[in-house]
């Protein structure tokens, strides 16, 4: 009787909501990241001239492309999220170009040259093997984070590269883009320029064959080199729209230090902007408390030029 009186209370218990055993919640593990679908392609004779393609293993193409930049102190080529991408039906290039390091190991009086030719040239070679690779060569987006954004910023901004007339294949193709993606960017190698912008900050060299202060202190004598391959000399109303994100807002937050903040503020892109409209080109601001206008962030500004039909 008495055992039969204790199951019938667990019973009744259990009936009216009694906490159960506590089940451990198991997270999703995030879906792997893909593997390029051709890896290593050389477009042109130097090692570090180098890109990886990843295209969509579903939908039947041609795909729109995004094409993101790397290092340009240090070797090196990635993409953002590629599913992000893929799953949109949107092929990406990870694009690896000589750096200034290269530059001036190789006594270049313009060290900057090297990266920003490389930038257009895998802009060039990707059109010229689009067809091969199932890609649409009318619909090619540009982008890289922080340093990287400076090769895409100056391909976006710079006059169409295509030579008619050129022996080499690449070179007949057009070097224009849909649209330009900047990420925690510095879209100018100017000394004096990022100065104003973001006071006291000291970031680009030897873009212009100097150390920072040299640079500085020799512009008048660099200014033909500056404006040749600084995307804020280069703006003009045929130059690709422009999205500019920022992680951190106009006050520099409590555990990031100084230079790094001055490194990565949004007054670089708010001053770049403001050039930008003066030359007509379309030019997207976003940080935290300051959303733009049709878009919800650097992504979806991608995505929705991309895809535009």
């Amino acid at each position: 009787m008495i055992h039969r009186l204790i199951l019938s209370s667990l019973l009744v218990l259990s009936l009216n909501g009694a906490p159960e055993p506590a089940v451990k919640a198991v997270s999703a593990k995030p879906p792997a990241k893909p593997a390029p679908s051709i890896v290593d392609v050389a477009y042109g004779p130097h090692a570090n001239q180098r890109l990886d393609v990843y295209v969509p293993t579903k939908g039947t193409g041609p795909f729109p492309v995004l094409v993101w930049y790397g290092g340009i102190w240090k070797p090196a080529r990635s993409v953002p999220d590629p599913n992000r991408f893929l799953n949109a039906g949107i092929a990406l290039v990870a694009v690896g170009t000589r750096t200034l390091t290269d530059g001036m190991d190789d006594k270049q009086k313009e060290p900057v040259a090297y990266l920003m030719n490389d930038a257009c040239r895998s802009v060039q070679y990707i059109r010229a093997h689009a067809k091969e690779w199932n890609l649409d060569p009318g619909h090619i987006a540009v982008g890289g984070g922080s340093q990287g954004a400076l090769p895409a910023l100056y391909v976006g901004c710079s006059p169409d590269r295509a030579n008619p007339a050129a022996t080499d294949p690449v070179e007949r193709q057009s070097s224009k883009v849909t649209c330009v993606a900047a990420y925690r960017s510095q879209p100018t190698i100017d000394p004096k320029q990022m100065q104003e912008w973001v006071p006291g900050v000291q970031w680009g060299a030897p873009a212009l064959g100097y150390a920072f202060t040299e640079s500085l202190k020799r512009r008048e004598e660099l200014l033909p080199i500056i404006n040749r391959w600084s995307p804020d000399k280069l703006l003009r109303a045929e130059s690709a729209p422009i999205y500019f994100e920022n992680n951190w807002g106009l006050t520099q937050p409590e555990k990031v230090t100084e230079p790094d903040y001055k490194v990565h503020s949004p007054a670089w892109s708010l001053g770049f902007q403001k050039l930008a409209q003066a030359a007509g080109t379309t030019c997207f601001v976003k940080y935290p408390d300051h959303p733009t206008d049709g878009y919800d962030d650097i992504w979806d500004f991608i995505k929705k030029r991309l895809l535009a039909r």
